[in-house]
């Protein structure tokens, strides 16, 4: 996986489900999956101008702190309203199991570094090297390694997703 390059959108604290995306949300007409309309709201529990910013370019990534995703239902739908405004990746401290199975399995990067939370602010821009483990912090002139995420789970978030992987695959 080749370097990815943004902006940051930092919180230090748990962040679950419903404040990734609120519940009320999670049910769409028909039961058709909107990612665009799921997206408006993205993050609207925890900032109400998150959503246009990351659309207008403002914000590839999330730095969050322990349990990403955990505290509510193993719903995809907040998955999709990250993908529906463009989210690259996620970088967390802790993330919860479902969740970052379930980010895996629809194509978003997640990584689990220790003591993230403090590594970036809110505007910062970054750049992740996945095969190196590397996280530079391009703003402050800084950077980290983390544990690479093994292969199979890399070559998952590059197809899209694990049905797309599959499909590749050819199975």
């Amino acid at each position: 996986m080749n370097t990815i390059t943004g902006k940051v959108w930092a919180h230090p604290g748990m962040i679950d489900t419903n404040q990734i995306l609120p519940q009320q949300y999670w049910m769409q007409k028909y039961g058709e999956l909107d990612l665009a309309a799921l997206g408006e709201h993205a993050m609207e529990g925890l900032d109400a101008t998150f959503a246009e910013k990351a659309l207008a370019g403002e914000y590839s990534f999330i730095v969050a702190g322990e349990n990403f995703g955990g505290g509510g239902k193993s719903m995809e739908h907040p998955i999709y309203a990250l993908k529906g405004v463009g989210i690259k990746a996620v970088i967390a401290e802790s993330v919860s199991r479902y969740f970052f199975r379930n980010m895996i399995n629809n194509g978003v990067l997640v990584l689990i570094k220790h003591d993230i939370s403090s590594f970036a602010n809110t505007g910062d821009e970054i750049a992740i090297s996945p095969g190196e483990g590397t996280i530079r912090n391009i703003t402050q002139g800084t950077a980290t390694k983390f544990e690479p995420m093994p292969e199979f789970l890399t070559k998952i978030v590059e197809s899209g997703g694990y049905i797309d992987y599959l499909k590749k695959a050819g199975s």
